[in-house]
């Protein structure tokens, strides 16, 4: 028997109120989907399980410091360095033999030994119970006051600072050991008339940061501290000038292009040591709108403090915002949306992510030195992932697409485990750990036997085909092409010479991988 009119026409529009039905439900779960707040992941309270491979690192990494020390050396375990430079600072009636040499020569430069200061110090505070777990916080402790005790006697009045040991010029004519230099070690400075408001303000971020590190362990040693950065922080901000620009002797070397990212870098260390309301104001007030540079994501380096203090202050607007006015809530906010950009920028798949990477993974901005930017930029990632995790913040918004703690997170591993031998060459870039890596650092003291008597003319140990005598342990040299080659030639200073302020970082970054925890929400 056929069927009727009635029968078809009814089956029609059911057909077709289905498909309107699914197509309806499709629009509301990707809407749903677009919009949906992943479930926050429980903040993991103290350390957890050890990272064997991350511990193991972070106690190579730690021992560059010791490498690295000038002066009288203290429990050396250092068996082919000695003491050195133990006269730097006499022609000016003071000590200035401890701070440590930035790289494979012997000169003491001011603003990136500052620098390794500020980030040690911040590595510490953040992640203090984790390198205690792995039994390195003494060792960690230990690098940090050397460098501040050559701080203090290098800030011997209020408006001046001593900022330079060593002239680069002859240092760089001698391929020598530490322990045999003959040659001057005039001193520079800054001061009211040769002003250096950068390297002023980095050295007061320093000392503050350093303060919160001792304030439980000598009280007295941490008021100094802070003391001194305060002055510092006036006579920088009151006398305002680049300092390579009044030191045309450094821009080779490490030249300054510009002060106001130290000044909201300093006056946000300043704000967490004090809890003093003006510091927090001189970020959030004219100060934040001319320097901030919000919105525009940058590269944190020796040079350039943005993105470092974009993601420290946002630690106040995710943990202290209830404290702050509505028009320094404001600013932070705006700390912060610059903060996550930065983050958004270095997430592979995110929409603004930075295209600048080798096929190895690794993110690659400069050919000198190119393990600097992606080693500092993952140390920032861990820090950021772990201010949303302690805070409950499930997700950053990146043009549309959202992503997690754990996304940072996994960004931070894939670069340190980039670095620790999982990359196109199967090495290892931290000089000291695994089983394969450079064997010709760029480094003088590790390159000439300790034995040997070579004056300042020990260039036959730099041309040399053969390894190192001595293993600079912890030294994470430049890094890779960008093709992900590496040449290993003491020669190649480009790819093969270390430095403090690397290794600083890269502390840093192991320090927050070597286990899980929530971060403490406030330094003090």
């Amino acid at each position: 028997m056929g069927e009727s009119k009635y029968t078809k026409g009814c089956s029609g529009w059911l057909i077709v109120l289905v498909i309107a039905a699914l197509v309806v439900a499709a629009a509301v779960f990707a809407i749903k989907k677009k919009h949906h707040h992943r479930e926050v992941l429980p903040v993991p309270g103290p350390p957890g399980a050890i990272n064997q491979k991350y511990a193991d690192a972070l106690g190579v990494a730690l021992q560059f410091f010791q490498v690295q020390k000038s002066g009288k050396l203290v429990d050396n375990k250092i068996t082919w360095r000695g003491d050195s430079a133990l006269h730097d600072g006499k022609d000016a009636g003071l000590d200035l033999s401890k701070g440590m040499y930035d790289a494979g020569d012997h000169m003491k430069f001011g603003f990136p030994m500052a620098y390794t200061a500020t980030v040690l110090s911040w590595s510490i505070l953040e992640y203090g119970d984790q390198i205690s777990a792995v039994d390195q916080l003494d060792l960690a402790l230990d690098a940090l006051k050397w460098i501040t005790e050559f701080f203090i006697n290098a800030h011997p009045s209020d408006n001046v600072l001593y900022v330079q040991v060593g002239d680069p010029d002859l240092d760089h004519k001698c391929w020598e050991r530490p322990e045999t230099m003959t040659e001057s070690r005039p001193l520079v400075q800054v001061n009211k008339t040769v002003p250096g408001t950068d390297v002023a303000a980095e050295t007061a971020a320093a000392m503050a940061a350093a303060s919160l590190v001792f304030k439980s362990i000598n009280s007295t040693y941490s008021d100094l501290l802070l003391q001194h950065a305060k002055k510092l922080f006036t006579f920088a901000d009151k006398h305002r000038g680049i300092y390579s620009a009044g030191i045309p002797e450094v821009q080779t070397y490490y030249n300054s292009t510009g002060y106001g990212d130290e000044l909201l870098w300093a006056a946000s260390w300043l704000y967490h040591a004090t809890g003093d309301k003006t510091y927090l104001s001189y970020v959030t007030g004219e100060n934040g709108d001319a320097y901030a540079d919000w919105g525009r994501p940058t590269w944190f380096s020796w040079d350039d403090k943005r993105a470092g203090t974009q993601v420290l202050l946002s630690r106040v607007n995710f943990f202290s915002s209830s404290e702050s006015s509505n028009a320094d809530m404001k600013s932070l906010q705006s700390y912060r949306k610059t903060a996550e950009a930065v983050m958004c920028g270095l997430l592979p798949d995110s929409p603004t992510a930075t295209s600048s990477r080798t096929d190895g993974g690794l993110v690659w901005i400069d050919e000198w030195d190119a393990l600097q930017h992606p080693v500092a930029a993952s140390f920032l990632a861990v820090v950021y992932s772990d201010y949303m995790l302690t805070s409950r913040t499930s997700e950053i918004d990146c043009s549309g697409k959202t992503f997690t703690p754990s996304d940072l997170r996994d960004f931070a591993t894939s670069q340190a485990d980039y670095i620790l031998g999982n990359n196109p060459m199967k090495l290892s870039y931290l000089v000291g750990y695994g089983s394969s890596y450079p064997q010709q650092v760029h480094h003088r003291g590790a390159s000439i036997p300790a034995n040997a008597k070579t004056g300042c003319n020990g260039f036959q140990w730099l041309s040399s085909t053969d390894p190192n005598p001595n293993v600079a342990m912890g030294a994470l040299v430049g890094g890779p092409f960008q093709n992900d080659s590496y040449i290993d030639s003491r020669n190649n200073s480009m790819q093969g010479e270390p430095s403090t302020y690397n290794s600083a970082v890269l502390v840093g970054l192991l320090s927050g991988l070597v286990t899980t925890s929530s971060v403490a929400t406030s330094f003090t």
